[in-house]
Parts: structure tokens; C-alpha cells; sequence
């Protein structure tokens, strides 16, 4: 909903047949009028030079919905048109019931669908106060909500733009889910709001809750304090199971731990979500046919636990593990302890350096590792790079060709073909403004507080040149964040974590074999893409997570058993 005495957001509806259209701006007005501007065209061209009005006067566009079979434009064109203009509106087709049948009609959906240029399709109203339709509706402006600044958010951020600790701010914010608005300093805003706080002098980020406090430069740990999530154990000490790490592993985890009766603790040093967190847009994952964003996903996720009874402790890391007697101590980066029957280690993976020194100089301004959603409207119309063939890569550059001018993929291999999803190459491919640049590398860069520009290498020819860049997004390669656990969990040479049937002879302590995600320390356990073997999937970590509280389960039920038969024969 606008603020008092902003612009309502519009929401645009172009179909040339009359009775569709009424029907549709019907539902639409009885249900948004309040909130949003409802706006209907009987022609394309109208509709797109009703929209370039609204953008010369900075006016909000949540939603656009166009018929496909119009005499001026079909809806596919209209969409490709209408994107550039207004890149965080909500787009869709608007198809009758049984579209799929139509050959012509599903084609276009597929292309547009495949290029980016919508989201996804809306099933027209047959009938007044037609919910499916409304569930799509209302699904599409949550999403933009979410995303845009044209409302007031929980949290406000008052910071100079391009600042190292600008960006880990609004890293922390989009990733963990909090809704959100990031103003410079020096915008007309940004004076304003600080003056109004007394704080015009403070050349340090200021946080601003809507509730009225504020923070200036505050610790991750404060800032989270302060949008009321748990940083401490706050007397707590003793659970069944902890689980480290709040990636998709970790969360599945603790969902299924939880809601099974383990009393569970989870440990998330950085953001719900991990590196699968930072991904834009998931389109492969089951269940969720028109996407969803890696913050989305892991917030539903985080929410399903909290639901069930899992406590979270945020941006706490754990610094050390050791075994006291039948349980496990976790020492905590405040110094805290809590001990543990079982441990699930779900640390990840993070991104790997590239170790040039003038680019790491520049790392939170212009130099960005991972998919830094947060970073890509300060790029509108700039030329900017994502270095890496996989699929976060491939992500990360689609969601950049929403705002940036140009976005150059960087790979050393000749094509994508061998590290990416399809879905993914056809999507990039008809981008416009997307290119891929194979057999390619950064060795070096310029730039003053600022990146400025890249130097690239021909890994064929040896040539290097210099081009102009706002921004580098690198997505290489992962390193397994395991190197604070002790010397008795094994690791492979890459220090990814051993486990069951991969454990080295010798490394394993009892009489039983091990379970099949155990470490070579009885009782922890490790899934998702830190432990050896894993196929990095969003759905292969869920998968893994659901089997691992089973072997917790029977490690309880073996445990439970031995005391019973140690009982019986001392009585």
C-alpha cells in the first residue's frame, strides 16, 4: 500500500476484446482499488505509451498483464517492450482457460517465459470474484512489494552507496528476508531523513526502524537484534540436535528435526538461506513452477521450522566442537556453550577469491562474490561482468539484464553447455543485452574507492585488454566452509567433509559401522554441499537433510536401547 499521499502504484491491463477486459478490471478494482491505480487498454501501443508517461514522472508500475492475440502488438512483443521501462513490475500473459491446448498460444508463453520478458501467465477470470485468479494476483504484488522501495518498509538504511559496509548491510537485510528501502546519504531523502534523526554529521550508516529506533553502524549482530530475531542462547543450553548452518540442508534439517520432537538448535553465522539465499530466481526447483527467489524459499523454510519449535541463533558462528562423553560441545563466536546429543553440520560452501589484490581492495564496492541481489538497481543502464559457468552465475547475470545496460559473462571453458541448465542458456541467449564471452579471465582492475574497469585475458591467445566496468559479480568454484572443525572429523584434500562409506580406513572408532552422513566423529553428521560427494542442489541438500534426522533418530533408538540393556544387567 502507498504511503500518504504518494502515488498509487498502477496496475495495467491491456485486452483488446471489450467483455475480457471489463471483467477484468472489474476484479480488479472491487479487490485493489484502493491500494493501486486500475488501468485498462483495448490497444498495446496505448498501453506502452501510458507507461512511458509514468516513467518520465517517476509514477510506480506494479503489474502488467496483456492478452497475447492483439491487432497492434501481441502481448509477447508488448511485454519485451514494457520490461526495460519498468524492470520490477510484475509481467504476465493473460491466456483463457485450456491455453495449453492452443499450440500458437503455449509457444508464446514458452518464449516469453524463456527470455525473461514475463513471469508467468495469468488464467483469466470466467466469473466474478474468481479466486484462482485473484491467487496469482496477489501472489505477483507480494513479490513486487517485497522488492520495492514505493512503500514504506520495516527498515531503512541511510548509507553512501558504494561503501563496503553499505553492502554487507543490504546483504544482510535482503537475504535474511527483511523488508527493506536503502537511501544514499546524499539523495534528497537521505538529508532529509538524517536531519530529521539529528544525525546530519555521521558519515556512518545510519538504520532507521519504522517502529522509531536508531542504529548507527551497527553489527550484524545488532542490526538483527533489532528486527527482533534471537543472537544469543539467552539461557538456554541443552538440545537433542544442532544443526549448523541455515542453508537449504540446514533448514530441511531442522524442519524435519523439529517437527518430529528434537529439540533443535540451529547456528547461522551469516544469512537464512546461504549461498542458495543470494539466487535471484530458482525456476527448477519442485513445486514452484513460476520460480522462486533463493530469500523466498529460505524464508518459508525458516518459518516452517520456527513453527515447529526450532530455535535459530543469527550471525553467531560456531568456533570449535569437541565430544563430552555421549553429547557434543559447541562453542559459540560470543562465547557461549550449548551441548548436544547429535550435531548436523550444513556449513556450506562460499564462493572462491580470486586473490588479485586490487580487486579484493575493491570487494563491497564494485567488486561483489556471489549474486549480491541487493547491488543490481545501482546498475541501471551500466556495463557490468558475472564471472562463473554454473547455475548461480547464470541466475545472477539474468537478474543484472532486469536494470544494467550491458552484462558480460566471463568463462574460461568455450560454452556453457557443460555447467549450466538449459533453461538457463535459452533465457540468457535471448536477452538482448546479455553476452557471453568464453575463453575469457580477469587478471586486474582500476578504480579509486570504486571499480572502474577490468583487465581480461584471451586464454587462447594470451591478449589482454582493458574494459570499462561498474561492477564484477564473481560465481566460482566453492570452498566448503569447514576449517574450524577439529582434526578428528576427516576431510578430503579440498577440505570437504567424509563421510559413511568414504570415511578412510582407520579414521572410524567404534565396533558399528557408521551411518551413512556421519563423520568420523560418532553423533555429527554432515550434508548438503560442505560434506564430500554432494551434488550441490538445492534439492539433493533437502533430500539429504530429510534422511540424516532419520539417522539421528536411530542413533537415539541405539543409544536409548544400550542404556536399557546396561540397566537390566546391573539390576
Amino acid at each position: 500500500m502507498p504511503a500518504a499521499g504518494a502515488m498509487k502504484p498502477l496496475m495495467l491491463v491491456v485486452e483488446d476484446e471489450r467483455e475480457p477486459r471489463a471483467l477484468i478490471r472489474g476484479e480488479l478494482e472491487r479487490r485493489y482499488g484502493s491500494d493501486y491505480h486500475v488501468t485498462c487498454e483495448g490497444s498495446a501501443l496505448a498501453a506502452l505509451a501510458k507507461l512511458e508517461r509514468r516513467r518520465a514522472a517517476a509514477e510506480p508500475v506494479a503489474l502488467v498483464l496483456a492478452d497475447q492475440w492483439m491487432p497492434d502488438l501481441t502481448g509477447e512483443e508488448f511485454l519485451a517492450r514494457a520490461k526495460p521501462l519498468f524492470p520490477d513490475a510484475k509481467r504476465a500473459l493473460l491466456v483463457n482457460f485450456g491455453a495449453w491446448g492452443d499450440r500458437m498460444t503455449a509457444d508464446a508463453m514458452l518464449r516469453a517465459m524463456a527470455s525473461g520478458r514475463m513471469d508467468y501467465y495469468v488464467l483469466k477470470p470466467w466469473r466474478r470474484a474468481d479466486e484462482f485468479f485473484h491467487r496469482t494476483i496477489t501472489e505477483f504484488l507480494h513479490e513486487w512489494d517485497r522488492a520495492s522501495s514505493a512503500s514504506p518498509q520495516e527498515v531503512s538504511v541511510i548509507c553512501k552507496r558504494r561503501a563496503t559496509r553499505s553492502h554487507e548491510l543490504g546483504e544482510l537485510l535482503v537475504r535474511n528476508g527483511v523488508p527493506h528501502v536503502i537511501y544514499d546519504r546524499d539523495s534528497t531523502t537521505g538529508r532529509r531523513m538524517l536531519a530529521e534523526a539529528g544525525l546530519e554529521a555521521t558519515k556512518d550508516p545510519v538504520v532507521l526502524l519504522l517502529g522509531g529506533g536508531v542504529l548507527v553502524n551497527p553489527t550484524n549482530a545488532e542490526l538483527a537484534n533489532a528486527y527482533g530475531v534471537s543472537t544469543s542462547l539467552e539461557g538456554r543450553s541443552d538440545f537433542d540436535v544442532a544443526v549448523v548452518g541455515a542453508g537449504p540442508a540446514g533448514l530441511a534439517a531442522a524442519v524435519y528435526a523439529s517437527s518430529e520432537g528434537l529439540d533443535t538448535l540451529v547456528v547461522e553465522r551469516e544469512s537464512i538461506g546461504g549461498q542458495a539465499g543470494s539466487s535471484s530466481r530458482i525456476r527448477n526447483y519442485l513445486g514452484f513452477a513460476r520460480g522462486v527467489s533463493g530469500a523466498e524459499l529460505a524464508q518459508r523454510a525458516y518459518q516452517q521450522a520456527w513453527i515447529f519449535g526450532a530455535r535459530f541463533l543469527h550471525t553467531r558462528e560456531v568456533t570449535a566442537l569437541r565430544p563430552n562423553g555421549s553429547r557434543h560441545i559447541l562453542t559459540l563466536s560470543d562465547g557461549s556453550e550449548a551441548s548436544v546429543a547429535a550435531v548436523v553440520l550444513a556449513t556450506g560452501i562460499s564462493y572462491r577469491r580470486l586473490r588479485i589484490p586490487e580487486l579484493e581492495a575493491l570487494v563491497g564496492t564494485g567488486v561483489f562474490y556471489g549474486a549480491s541481489v541487493s547491488e543490481a538497481r545501482a546498475h541501471v543502464g551500466q556495463d557490468v561482468y558475472v564471472v562463473g559457468g554454473g547455475n548461480s552465475a547464470g541466475q545472477a547475470a539474468v537478474h543484472l539484464g532486469r536494470y544494467a545496460g550491458r552484462v558480460t559473462i566471463l568463462i574460461r571453458r568455450d560454452s556453457l553447455v557443460e555447467t549450466m541448465s538449459s533453461y538457463l542458456i535459452e533465457e540468457i541467449e535471448a536477452a538482448d543485452n546479455i553476452e557471453i564471452r568464453p575463453c575469457a579471465e580477469v587478471t586486474g582492475c582500476t578504480g579509486d574507492g570504486a571499480l572502474e574497469s577490468i583487465t581480461l585475458r584471451d586464454c587462447v591467445s594470451g591478449r589482454t585488454e582493458t574494459a570499462p566496468a561498474a561492477a564484477l559479480f564473481v560465481l566460482i568454484g566453492a570452498e566448503p566452509h569447514t576449517s574450524w572443525l577439529p582434526a578428528a572429523i576427516r576431510r578430503d584434500d579440498w577440505g570437504y567433509v567424509l563421510t559413511g562409506p568414504d570415511l578412510p580406513s582407520g579414521s572410524w572408532p567404534l565396533d558399528r559401522s557408521p551411518l551413512m552422513f556421519e563423520t568420523s566423529q560418532p553423533g555429527v553428521f554432515a550434508v548438503g554441499d560442505a560434506r564430500d560427494g554432494s551434488t550441490k542442489r538445492v534439492a539433493s541438500a533437502v533430500g539429504e537433510a530429510s534422511v540424516v534426522i532419520e539417522q539421528v533418530h536411530h542413533l537415539f533408538d541405539a543409544a536409548s536401547d544400550r542404556r536399557g540393556v546396561e540397566h537390566s544387567s546391573t539390576g
